[in-house]
């Protein structure tokens, strides 16, 4: 039985995204990657069920906000903890986030790659209980 966590990582930065799926899967995560909303939701009704989601906030065509409201609308992954990992830091995004009953909420600009690891594992064992 294969325990790793399952963590979706979904930023619009390929290169932010191949430097976290390095420090997740060093961390003991399974992880899959997405460049943007609709390839995370795709991902998602086509099965995968991921215990985090990891998601950027500004994306192209679709952005954090909406991708999330979409996957909760259409219970697509109903039991992952969900955490945005940006560069917005404005009360109004984080009390948005909030509202919308993501669990946590990282900003890229203050926290290292491995600090981002750290943090995310917390957020998940004290939603996980």
């Amino acid at each position: 039985m294969n325990d790793k966590k399952k963590i979706l990582i979904v930023d619009d930065d390929k290169f932010l995204l191949g430097m976290y799926s390095l420090k997740f899967e060093k961390g003991g995560f399974e992880v899959k990657v997405a460049l943007n909303g609709a390839e995370a939701i795709d991902m998602l009704v086509n099965g995968f069920k991921p215990d985090v989601l990891l998601m950027d906030l500004i994306m192209p065509m679709m952005d954090g906000f909406v991708m999330y409201e979409n996957i909760k609308k259409e219970n697509l992954a109903p039991d992952a903890i969900a955490i945005m990992l940006t560069n917005q830091g404005q009360v109004s995004d984080i009390n948005r986030a909030k509202d919308l009953g993501i669990h946590g909420y990282i900003i890229k600009a203050t926290t290292i790659p491995s600090e981002v690891v750290e943090e995310v594992i917390n957020i998940y064992n004290k939603n996980k209980k």
